[in-house]
């Protein structure tokens, strides 16, 4: 596997990466803009080649897979390099900034059956395996209600700041939130969604609050900010029961079911990471590679249809609190 931009996701996924079994992920090169940064990611990481240009990487045939954690405005023209390239591609959520980029780079896979997966971590932990597990067998029967919130102090980041960047809070924090209620609800979209929130100067939101109406009686509230920290907990509750996942619920090493405390261990990973428990960002390259050997071209934990599912929800929620990205023309 190979590795396009070198910031902070991209070092801790390298760093979780590290981890596993050298038999079975090999990391073969690294690309950025910047030779320098690229040859300085390398020589951390110990990877043999580093590469200046991503084109030069593309067309390097010891390249399999890439993981691509460019900025979110350049997801969809990395991911159509990559996939051009006959290369398959773990690309960082979210997949692009809009349900039609998302659409394309699915299509353009399927043409040329290549495996592409957004990677949507939370999906692929142990924790999260274990709550799906739980909903599924009936431990709070029927969910009747989700409640999720992310919010932390951190409204003059560039990142979560300027649109340039495909900034604000929903784009990447709210799609932990968002994915939490999509995944107790088995991937549906809601009948009706409500949402409000407030935009910063750049036109990108600071916060949002949602609320999403399901048949049956089934409901959702999401929230997020960057100008307070919340709670950062999410809530299942069912007929029978209630799912919590305490902070930091998006990697979650602690789940309540029914109060009975369940703990997931995170192991340290290859380097310090710079964001809390990065060592579980190894079980997306575990599936990529059990995808791979078994054939598959889309992950059944991560398949596009759920991909879709969060970005067609994405846009509506931002189409609502009024936050409109270039590509959304």
């Amino acid at each position: 596997m190979v590795s396009i931009r070198v910031g902070n996701p991209s070092h801790d996924f390298v760093s979780a990466l590290r981890i596993l079994p050298s038999d079975e992920h090999q990391l073969v090169a690294v690309a950025a803009r910047d030779l320098k940064s690229a040859q300085e990611f390398a020589r951390i990481h110990g990877i043999p080649k580093a590469y200046g240009t991503y084109d030069e990487l593309v067309g390097d045939p010891d390249v399999e897979v890439v993981y691509v954690g460019v900025i979110n405005p350049h997801h969809l023209a990395t991911v159509k390099l990559v996939l051009s390239h006959g290369k398959h591609v773990l690309v960082e959520k979210p997949l692009t900034l809009n349900e039609k980029g998302s659409q394309e780079l699915m299509a353009i896979a399927r043409r040329h059956n290549l495996f592409l997966m957004e990677a949507l971590w939370s999906r692929f932990l142990p924790s999260y395996d274990f709550v799906m597990n739980a909903i599924k067998t009936g431990a709070i029967g029927q969910v009747y209600h989700v409640d999720v919130t992310f919010g932390k102090a951190v409204a003059d980041e560039a990142k979560l700041a300027r649109k340039a960047l495909g900034g604000g809070t929903f784009m990447d924090i709210g799609i932990y939130t968002l994915n939490v209620v999509l995944m107790a609800f088995g991937d549906e979209q809601p009948l009706e969604v409500k949402a409000v929130g407030h935009l910063n100067q750049y036109g990108v939101d600071e916060s949002v609050s949602a609320v999403f109406k399901y048949s049956d009686g089934r409901t959702a509230n999401i929230a997020t900010s960057a100008r307070v920290n919340l709670s950062c907990e999410a809530h299942i509750v069912g007929t029978k029961g209630t799912i919590k996942i305490p902070f930091p619920f998006w990697c979650a090493d602690k789940v309540y079911l029914n109060d009975v405390l369940h703990e997931f261990a995170f192991p340290p990973a290859a380097e310090v990471c710079n964001f809390v428990n990065s060592s579980g960002l190894r079980h997306e390259a575990v599936e990529v590679r059990r995808c791979l050997t078994s054939g598959r071209t889309e992950s059944e934990v991560m398949p596009h249809e759920a991909s879709r599912g969060l970005a067609r929800l994405m846009d509506e929620i931002r189409r609502q609190v009024g936050v409109k990205y270039d590509v959304d023309d």
